[in-house]
């Protein structure tokens, strides 16, 4: 059934309905469903600056313990 038949369909469909019951027909179209998008936040100066705070204190982090092997007399290949 094409989208022509269907609504031809549904017109008689309607006629008859208004002419043998007396009703009323009211036709409304069709919502469409909402997107659904995943919520993803943007991060924003703050979040960037705290990234930025992080990687920093992980690189000390990790030159203090090539330092601390350093010191030793251990082998610097990590």
């Amino acid at each position: 059934m094409t989208k022509d038949e269907l609504r031809a369909e549904l017109e008689r469909q309607a006629q008859r309905y208004t002419e043998v019951y007396g009703g009323e027909v009211v036709t409304y179209a069709a919502q469409p469903d909402p997107e659904r998008k995943p919520w993803r936040k943007r991060s924003n100066f703050l979040d960037q600056q705290f990234e930025r705070e992080l990687e920093k204190i992980e690189k000390e982090k990790i030159e203090k313990e090539q330092q601390a092997h350093v010191d030793a007399g251990e082998d610097t290949d990590l």
